[in-house]
């Protein structure tokens, strides 16, 4: 699946919700399946700066595509973070580079977070850009 198919998958699955609390419900569940990230990979290097709670990312290339790990203790940040990696995870850099983010306007994500929870989507945003540039560089 393209990147752009795997949002519009996440934007009608949200929008099944007619309430927020029940689509916080479903990120907590989407949380539960994150692939999760390696213990040795738990370290200060990976953890996003900006967020409130602690969230480990890690990315490695396999075979021209992006694959995105990570943890969080807290779960609604675990659900921010599934979600991310769900959209973005088994990408070329070049595709998760030129992808929009308007997914995440679309479920109204940044709207229902607190200042700090939104600042930390935006950060791990970032480092999931700053990967793929990161690997840019291997593939071409």
């Amino acid at each position: 699946m393209t990147i752009n198919e795997i949002q519009e998958e996440l934007v009608e699955e949200f929008s099944m919700f007619d309430d927020w609390m029940d689509r916080y419900e479903y990120m907590i569940e989407l949380g539960k399946s994150l692939p999760q990230i390696e213990t040795r990979y738990k370290i200060d290097e990976n953890l996003i700066k900006g967020c409130q709670s602690k969230v480990w990312l890690h990315a490695e290339l396999n075979e021209g595509k992006v694959v995105y790990t990570a943890d969080s203790d807290a779960i609604i940040t675990k659900g921010i973070v599934s979600i991310l990696i769900r959209a973005f995870t088994n990408q070329s850099p070049s595709e998760i580079l030129n992808a929009n983010t308007d997914f995440i306007d679309e479920i109204g994500l940044k709207e229902h977070l607190s200042p700090t929870r939104a600042n930390g989507l935006v950060s791990m945003v970032k480092q999931i850009k700053m990967y793929a540039i990161a690997f840019q560089t291997q593939v071409n």
